[in-house]
């Protein structure tokens, strides 16, 4: 089965094509992605502005073409943070699916931890024992822990670096002041919860998963991506707080030359540094391990074992047909 997942997110939009085997994990067949920065396009009101909602659209309908010209069966798409927040993502979604034909579903913000968390699970398997799951995305961080494939906690936080970033800075490097405040803000607003996941034990396990964790983890000398997904990486705390104080004080374009940072994220390395050291200082993790697999994959594995894949590749739905 090929299926086409479409991720709108805070910062960019991605379609991915999968593969489905029985008894494998999903293959990645191709990707199709452009930055759309949605959060950056809500207006003073929250809503999303008539120049996302059209980015938005123009995109889906470059996706479904995709899709369709690399024959899948089904595409399952979903809107996180920006488009959740948005007061007409209604309107918007209605106007998109009008003229694309695809029905783009709003993850909540716990569904959004749940799936991620699934991801780590599966990747990292059942030696991890308890696990904890942190990922931060443009408009939101999630966290997520349990000892299962379902988490005993899930929640969601309005600490995206990209809306961090839109919120607080004026000026890249930031002001000094600002970001203490901002440092504190974090803090406070992840701690308030942190016993979620605190009483249920000392994770044997901490593993962070999204762009902006990739790239703080290459930052502090992880192992770039053309050496393959296999290849273990760890965000250290004390390397990345060494690191804070020299990305604050870095212009956009030295910014871009650090290894594993894009042009389109510059504005936001900083602000998703202070929240990464923010949960490892919380929890008390001496580091995170970078996880390849998060909310697309999750959302892959959850419909496939809605599928019920056998060995064979058939079907729940096959067998049922008799196929």
């Amino acid at each position: 089965m090929r299926l086409g997942v479409l991720d709108i997110g805070s910062n960019t939009g991605h379609l991915l094509v999968v593969d489905a085997h029985g008894g494998a994990p999903p293959s990645p067949a191709y990707s199709h992605k452009e930055p759309l920065r949605l959060a950056e396009h809500l207006t003073g009101d929250g809503a999303l502005s008539d120049e996302g909602a059209a980015a938005l659209r123009e995109f889906v309908a470059s996706a479904r073409t995709v899709a369709d010209d690399k024959g899948c069966s089904e595409i399952l798409a979903f809107a996180t943070s920006a488009v959740r927040d948005a007061t007409n993502s209604f309107e918007v979604l209605a106007d998109v699916q009008d003229a694309t034909g695809v029905d783009v579903a709003v993850l909540s913000g716990e569904d959004e931890a749940r799936l991620t968390f699934l991801a780590c699970r599966r990747w990292f398997g059942w030696s991890a024992g308890r696990l904890a799951m942190f990922d931060i995305g443009g408009g939101s961080l999630e966290i997520a822990a349990g000892s299962d494939e379902a988490p005993e906690v899930a929640w969601s936080l309005p600490l995206g670096a990209a809306r961090l970033a839109r919120t607080w800075f004026d000026s890249v490097p930031p002001d000094p002041d600002v970001l203490k405040r901002l440092r504190t803000e974090v803090r406070a607003e992840i701690a308030r919860d942190a016993g979620h996941v605190l009483r249920g034990g000392r994770p044997d396990r901490a593993a962070a998963s999204s762009k902006t964790f990739r790239s703080l983890a290459r930052i502090c000398g992880a192992a770039p991506s053309g050496e393959g997904r296999l290849v273990k990486r760890v965000l250290p705390a004390t390397t990345l707080s060494e690191w804070i104080p020299k990305l604050a004080t870095m212009a956009t374009d030295e910014l871009a030359e650090l290894p594993g940072v894009s042009a389109s994220r510059t504005h936001q390395i900083l602000s998703g540094a202070l929240v990464a050291e923010a949960v490892m200082d919380i929890f008390d993790l001496p580091e995170l391990e970078i996880c390849p697999w998060a909310l697309r994959e999750g959302l892959i594995l959850e419909r496939f074992d809605h599928l019920g894949f056998r060995s064979d590749g058939a079907t729940a739905e096959d067998r049922v047909v008799g196929r």
